[in-house]
């Protein structure tokens, strides 16, 4: 099943989303909002899925499905943590400027408390007011929660994922050294992040979503180039089942809660750091990544972070190179 939320209000208008992305059909006469839906998923799940399988049957009235039409599919919500799943990332960046990689960051994750109180939709521009900041993409895989009790275990973690998708988790990373620097987090460096225009059901992925992972490529591309193509799959240190888990640690996760992987990121065949694909690597999910790279070759960075009128895409494939989630397009704005 795949849900969405067309632009309506703050919270949006909860439609059902055919599994080709090209038709919709209203929800409101079962659930108003995706927040409504997952504070009742048992109450609401068995309904939407009626609907959406009368939707591919092409059974009940439908309209086209325009992903410039749709909001984040949580247009806002109660918590979004970010996770750093895929500890390759970690270790070339602490790499590239001689700090320590300490051996808790193998097996206590990473994770950071972002601002939730609106999010981007899939095709709306990145504001950006000063260039000087460093504006960079990450490219990451998400997935949205039921309630989740103080202290799940990984088992019952994994059972409390409802939807599965994408996000652009905007950074701007000239303002992280000095805000980590008060020891106190991110703040004015992690502005609104995008979502893709669906979040999918874990079953509807079928052997794409195993143990907590998604194995499909992430596609990135970089004003119309090939910029990322890594696998979700691989080197993620961390499932969502461990992530959640995590969160969950101290404090109960209330139902829609959203969490991200962190950037996707793959070593080289080799063991080395990745290589751009024009290289014959699988490129990267952040300017960062790059720049981490060309300073540990180099010795400097050269690859420049975003400016106004770049555009950025982000995608997963199914086996026919259909979008599974639709696609986050954004252009940065000036």
């Amino acid at each position: 099943m795949k849900l969405a939320s067309l632009k309506q209000g703050r919270d949006g208008r909860l439609v059902v989303v055919s599994s080709d992305l090209a038709w919709y059909a209203d929800a409101g006469h079962i659930v108003g909002t995706l927040q409504a839906a997952l504070d009742d998923w048992d109450r609401y799940e068995g309904a939407l899925r009626n609907l959406a399988t009368d939707l591919d049957h092409e059974v009940i009235p439908r309209e086209r499905f325009h992903e410039r039409e749709a909001a984040a599919p949580l247009p806002r919500a109660y918590q979004w943590a970010d996770g750093s799943a895929y500890v390759n990332h970690v270790a070339l960046v602490r790499q590239a400027r001689g700090a320590e990689m300490p051996d808790s960051f193998w097996h206590d994750p990473l994770m950071y408390q972002g601002g939730s109180d609106g999010f981007l939709g899939p095709r709306d521009p990145i504001p950006l007011a000063n260039e000087s900041w460093g504006c960079d993409l990450e490219a990451e895989v998400v997935v949205v929660t039921g309630d989740v009790p103080l202290g799940a275990s990984r088992e019952e973690a994994l059972a409390a994922i409802r939807l599965v998708g994408l996000t652009n988790d905007v950074s701007l990373r000239n303002l992280i050294p000095c805000e980590l620097a008060k020891g106190f987090g991110f703040f004015q460096s992690k502005p609104a992040s995008a979502f893709s225009p669906v979040f999918v059901t874990p079953d509807a992925l079928g052997d794409w979503w195993q143990d907590g992972k998604l194995h499909r490529k992430l596609m990135v591309d970089l004003n119309g180039q090939p910029f990322g193509r890594a696998e979700a799959g691989e080197d993620m240190t961390f499932d969502f089942g461990t992530l959640i888990a995590h969160a969950a640690k101290t404090r109960a996760l209330g139902a829609g809660t959203i969490i991200g992987s962190g950037t996707v990121s793959n070593r080289d065949a080799d063991g080395g750091p990745g290589k751009p694909i024009a290289q014959g690597g699988v490129g990267y999910s952040c300017l960062a990544e790059v720049r981490t790279v060309e300073t540990i070759r180099d010795g400097q960075a050269s690859t420049p972070f975003l400016k106004a009128g770049d555009t950025v895409r982000i995608w997963a494939e199914d086996d026919k190179h259909h979008p599974i989630f639709g696609t986050i397009e954004q252009t940065v704005g000036g």
